[in-house]
């Protein structure tokens, strides 16, 4: 399988990349940099594209089995619109091509409720503090980007981890449709989600929540990077 990953050099895509080599498929990695792409492969073409360039969007998904949108950028107080406006780019491209399967990143944060394994610091503190102030501006933008999706006529299937963490290894994470307990998602297991449901039909047309038990931090962990801030993919 061919697969169009967009958002190829942010710490999730990277991942994705790396496990669609190793699994087999060709893989055309997106990105605006790619000088700066650390991946190396004979199946592997990096393909320099901004995704909110119609034109470049359309030629990187040209002849293509499945996109993958692990696009990502930091919180900020100001508008922004790389979800909405690429993954409007990506569906105009796709239906140009005549491609209909696209498996994309969202957040759980679009769906706010309790976690049964969250506790105090994260139902009561951490989720309404970032979903109503630095979070605020991104999952607005992610909210559109699902209903364009949803609008779309695609094969679509949207991810939602948790909180995001770092690890090398993939685990046995769980699927949900919607809304999970989990806490905490590692970008290995999200990417190795991606990569999965790129070639796979059971969640189409359905938000999926992505989460990790295995090596994941401690709550005082997960603070301590949020204070300081980072990418959401």
């Amino acid at each position: 399988m061919k697969l169009v990953i967009f958002g190829a050099n942010g710490g999730t895509g990277r991942h994705a990349t790396d496990q669609a080599l190793a699994a087999g498929h060709q893989v055309a990695a997106v990105t605006r940099h790619p000088e700066d792409f650390p991946i190396a492969h004979p199946d592997l073409d990096v393909v320099q594209a901004d995704v909110y360039d119609k034109e470049q969007v359309y030629k990187a998904v040209d002849a293509t089995d499945a996109v993958v949108s692990a696009l990502g950028v930091p919180f900020s107080r100001d508008p922004i619109t790389i979800y909405s406006v690429g993954i409007a780019n990506i569906i105009e491209a796709m239906h140009r091509h005549g491609i209909r399967r696209i498996v994309a990143v969202s957040s759980s944060a679009l769906d706010p409720r309790p976690h049964a394994e969250g506790g105090f610091m994260i139902n009561r503190v951490m989720q309404p503090m970032i979903t109503r102030t630095i979070g605020k501006t991104t999952y607005a933008d992610m909210a559109a980007m699902e209903r364009s999706l949803a609008g779309s006529n695609l094969d679509w299937t949207v991810l939602r981890p948790s909180g995001l963490f770092d690890t090398d290894d993939v685990s046995e994470y769980r699927l949900q449709e919607d809304h999970a307990d989990g806490v905490f998602t590692s970008r290995a297991d999200l990417a190795a989600c991606l990569v999965a449901q790129a070639g796979d039909e059971r969640w189409v047309g359905r938000r999926v929540a992505v989460t990790t038990s295995d090596g994941a931090p401690t709550i005082w962990q997960m603070i301590r990077r949020e204070a300081f801030g980072s990418g959401n993919a």
